[in-house]
């Protein structure tokens, strides 16, 4: 028997990742600090390419804005509200006096992303204006409606001390376990046991309750909140028109190096590539704006319901490009810092009202509501159903839980908890129970 050999011809495709492609989806996907940093490390490499920052422009950071006096508080059109809004709005549950409210501003701004305050309260005090023992007061009262428990503590133990005693645990092993959280990590269970006096088991049960608490109950915000960094877009109302406009003051500046030399093809190639960037980036903004002009002018509960595929379609776009434009962009508006990702939301339902400005809503109900009488999520069903949103009882649960708001059991409880705390007395916030 003999082998034959054949020829045959086959069609295939084949998409391959060239280098350019490869830099174009790194610099779709960038953020203004990302980009710049990528440049930078490009100018390094290669010397004709010339990058210079320009000088600071006139834009400023509207965070300021976000401790308005009540009723002027930003918005976000995040599915929850950022951690700073968060805490502003539990500054007006407390229904304080001109004074305490500007206290109150500067413990919110001493927040961390983790939810703790960095800074000791002895410069909280002298930022404010107040003294200790005003803004130890003011303190105890926000943590002790703070939800979720935890937030404002100045250190582990005490956001863990916090959330013991909100759940009814924290019982004479518990302080043992928190006093001495040093020893828990090294798992030194027995000498815990031994300077206690407690019994081992007794204080491996408290360890294990404690694993169930948060570290960092403002974790949770960070996603969503509005970044602190300058934003990548400015957008701005101009003779009733929204325009998009990107942050100059955010980006450096390109160009290639006068004279010959080797690597200013690769430098006209890398610019060419950013005026690309930026060209899809302000089209696809502003197209997202346009579709969501009602939230610019009234807030995230006017939020439409909008997707990636519509706004893709409409600029002739693949839906991926959209995703990687949309990645990490911030975009600064009159009513705050919002993340572009965050403006897509879809219906609650097949022809109803964006989910996103449904969750808005219900944050603000909670929010208004009398503490010692909070709605329970048939009340909240109801309200919104008056609002022309009806939902189901369940989806209001949903939603509640996506906001990080308690049940009205919870709510009603930590409204009826006593709030005066017994102080050490030294900035790290040691209490005792």
């Amino acid at each position: 028997m003999k082998s034959r050999s054949r020829i045959s011809v086959q069609q295939t495709q084949r998409l391959t990742l060239t280098t350019k492609l490869a830099a174009s989806i790194r610099l779709l996907r960038a953020d203004a600090a990302g980009l710049s940093r990528y440049l930078e490390e490009q100018a390094a490499e290669n010397p004709q390419l010339l990058l210079s920052r320009p000088p600071p422009a006139d834009w400023l950071p509207r965070w300021r804005a976000a401790f308005a006096p009540a009723g002027e508080l930003p918005e976000t059109a995040a599915l929850a509200p950022s951690l700073v809004s968060h805490a502003l709005a539990l500054v007006d549950t407390l229904r304080l006096s001109p004074r305490e409210a500007r206290i109150a501003e500067a413990l919110v701004e001493g927040l961390e992303p983790s939810g703790w305050l960095g800074p000791p309260l002895s410069a909280i005090a002298r930022q404010a204006g107040a003294s200790l023992a005003e803004i130890e007061s003011l303190l105890s009262r926000l943590q002790a409606r703070a939800e979720p428990t935890g937030l404002f503590a100045r250190n582990l133990s005490e956001c863990l001390r916090l959330q013991a005693e909100d759940a009814g645990e924290l019982d004479p092993p518990m302080v043992a376990v928190l006093d001495r959280l040093d020893l828990v990590a090294r798992g030194e269970i027995d000498r815990i046991a031994r300077d206690s006096g407690f019994d081992a088991d007794a204080i491996r049960l408290r360890i294990g309750r404690l694993r169930r608490y948060d570290p960092k109950p403002g974790a949770g915000f960070h996603p969503l909140a509005a970044p602190l960094r300058e934003p990548d877009l400015v957008a701005e109302k101009r003779e009733g028109v929204w325009v998009v406009q990107l942050n100059r003051s955010a980006l450096p500046t390109l160009a290639v190096a006068p004279g010959r030399g080797g690597g200013r093809a690769e430098a006209r190639a890398l610019i060419r590539l950013v005026e690309g960037r930026n060209a899809t980036l302000l089209s696809v903004a502003q197209e997202i704006l346009a579709r969501q002009h009602p939230a610019l002018e009234l807030g995230p509960g006017a939020l439409l319901p909008m997707t990636m595929a519509e706004v893709a379609e409409a600029l002739g776009l693949h839906e991926s490009t959209v995703s990687r434009v949309v990645a990490g962009t911030a975009v600064d508006t009159p009513r705050g810092t919002w993340w572009l990702r965050a403006l897509f939301t879809r219906p609650a339902r097949d022809g109803g009202p964006a989910a996103g400005a449904l969750r808005d809503r219900l944050a603000r109900l909670v929010a208004e509501e009398d503490p010692a009488a909070p709605l329970t999520d048939e009340a909240l069903a109801l309200a919104l159903a008056e609002g022309g949103a009806p939902l189901a009882r369940r989806t209001v649960a949903k939603y509640r839980a996506m906001l990080g708001l308690p049940p009205a059991h919870r709510r009603r409880l930590r409204a009826a908890r006593p709030t005066a705390r017994v102080a050490s007395g030294d900035d790290r916030g040691q209490k005792l129970a």
